[in-house]
């Protein structure tokens, strides 16, 4: 075995806990949650600075975008190993190994079903589906020395199955064994079981890792990992913000905080740089469109929020009162320094990069003048102001194929209300006028006539950013068309304004949906 395809588990000590993170695979599959080529080469880069130990970078026979991601996350990963997915299936394997092997540590990671639900689905009977484990395996391990496999719905599968297609994937050369919690049907009592009976039976078990990837359909995920790392798992499949199918995956700022909190009662440890936790649910947050809420655990706004007049004066008495991390241990910043109109371009790469935003000389100029043009309409701009804006410079940029270049609507008590609106499209200018039963109905009729499309709007969702008549205000819309679901957001003192940014911003994320076509309707079914 070569030293660049390794496993990072070979040597690791007992309680060293690996961190797989699915955010770009899993976390994508989310309906709505679409990722540019080069937002996924940002969320990889700040993966593998942080210290994530494994990327799941994409699933590479999945469409030409997502193969290139792979390829191009493998080619610039500097520390991570970069795992791509693969059916069970020679055809997919190859695939996925053409994308990783430009990293220097690669994995295939392959999966099959193999509950009695999942068998059914794939018309195999028992033997005939031990039988394709042995052989795809094999394919996988004879291209890389770092092969993954996963019996997809190992919840929901017989024990004494579970048990022979495991021992049969270790002969065949698998070097991690992940056992996917793939509906979020189990609970942490059971998910430790399960782990220490396949240590306990299965021959070979002690030469391998043991993997867990639990969903959060019951609001356990969190609790069913730790749950598996307790009874002898080394590696946790998880996702930032919890991004994931349905109600999410494990949440990768959870897992890696309950450790560190409670190393008292699980003693044990992992590589992530927690200080680039908040960056990372920023960034992630903003190019899935997907925020976060406010009283999500470790990176809610209201994580570090205490109302109550009790909880107050104890947090100004001796902090650890009531909160049981440091803000700064995520990288939160300790200051809320209020910039203005008068503030410079030094003033606002410092505060940005208190905030986790390192910006090039370019970008700083082109954020500079967003700043300098919000600082003109808002008096006071706050953290989550600048947070917001970079938001919007990321989900409004100029190389999209359509851009809102002018809008004025004309609303108040007395109907029709109007829009006039002028959208770039592909370079060129488009003006139209339409009515609508409010500013934001004719405005999204006038972005319709203009980009004339089938999509529905699912969703339609305003909240303030801060305080104050002047506030920011956040758009999320949803749009769905042919099954693809997409979703944009906007921020802008101006609701109106915000709510055409976020439309359009939803409009080209479908574009860009348009060209992923799937093989076939099951191809991204695994967790």
């Amino acid at each position: 075995m070569t030293e660049a395809s390794k496993s990072p588990q070979a040597k690791a000590p007992q309680d060293r806990v690996l961190i797989f993170d699915t955010t770009l695979r899993d976390g994508e599959q989310s309906p709505g949650a679409t990722m540019s080529h080069a937002e996924k080469l940002e969320i990889a880069a700040l993966l593998d600075e942080m210290g994530v130990d494994i990327i799941e970078a994409g699933f590479p026979i999945a469409s030409e975008g997502d193969f290139e991601a792979v390829r191009d996350i493998a080619k610039l990963s500097k520390q991570a190993v970069i795992c791509g997915l693969a059916r069970a299936n020679p055809t997919d394997i190859d695939r996925a190994w053409e994308a990783v092997k430009h990293a220097r540590r690669p994995r295939i990671h392959t999966f099959i079903g193999t509950s009695p639900l999942h068998r059914d689905i794939t018309a195999l009977d028992q033997d005939g589906m031990a039988e394709r484990i042995h052989q795809t395996v094999s394919h996988a391990r004879n291209l890389c020395d770092n092969v993954q496999w996963s019996p997809m719905d190992a919840t929901r599968t017989e024990h004494d199955y579970l048990c022979r297609v495991i021992e049969i994937a270790i002969k065949a050369g698998a070097t991690t064994i992940n056992i996917p919690d793939t509906v979020g049907y189990t609970a942490p009592v059971e998910s430790a079981n399960l782990i220490r009976m396949l240590r306990a039976r299965v021959p070979g078990a002690d030469e391998i890792v043991f993997a867990t990837h639990c969903h959060n359909d019951l609001g356990m995920a969190t609790a069913n990992a730790l749950a598996a790392v307790e009874a002898g798992a080394r590696q946790i499949e998880c996702t930032i913000n919890g991004l994931g199918e349905r109600a999410g995956n494990t949440a990768l700022e959870e897992v890696v905080m309950a450790m560190r909190v409670r190393n008292d009662i699980m003693p044990y440890h992992t590589g992530i740089d927690t200080t680039k936790i908040m960056q990372a649910s920023r960034m992630v947050a903003t190019v899935s469109g997907f925020p976060v809420q406010y009283n999500k655990a470790i990176v809610g706004k209201n994580a570090f929020a205490h109302e109550s007049g009790i909880h107050q004066d104890g947090v100004l008495k001796n902090a650890e009162t009531f909160e049981i991390m440091r803000p700064e241990d995520i990288g939160l910043t300790d200051t809320n320094l209020v910039m203005g109109k008068h503030s410079g371009r030094a003033a606002l790469r410092a505060k940005l990069s208190e905030l986790g935003y390192e910006l090039g000389d370019n970008q700083l100029k082109d954020v500079f003048v967003r700043f300098k043009a919000l600082a003109d309409r808002k008096k006071e701009i706050y953290d989550d102001d600048l947070i917001a804006l970079m938001a919007d410079s990321t989900t409004n940029a100029a190389h999209d194929t359509i851009q809102v270049k002018f809008l004025r609507v004309i609303c108040g008590t007395e109907a029709p209300q109007s829009a006039d609106l002028t959208l770039t499209i592909d370079g060129k200018d488009h003006q139209v006028t339409a009515q609508g039963d409010g500013p934001v109905d004719a405005t999204f009729n006038a972005v319709k006539a203009l980009f004339p499309h089938d999509a529905k709007l699912a969703l339609y969702q305003v909240h303030a950013v801060t305080e104050g008549t002047d506030a920011q205000a956040t758009v999320s819309v949803r749009m769905e068309e042919a099954g693809r679901i997409v979703t944009g957001q906007s921020s802008d003192t101006d609701t109106v304004v915000a709510s055409a940014k976020a439309y359009v911003n939803a409009l080209n994320k479908l574009l860009l949906r348009r060209t992923k076509q799937d093989p076939d309707s099951n191809l991204q079914s695994v967790s």
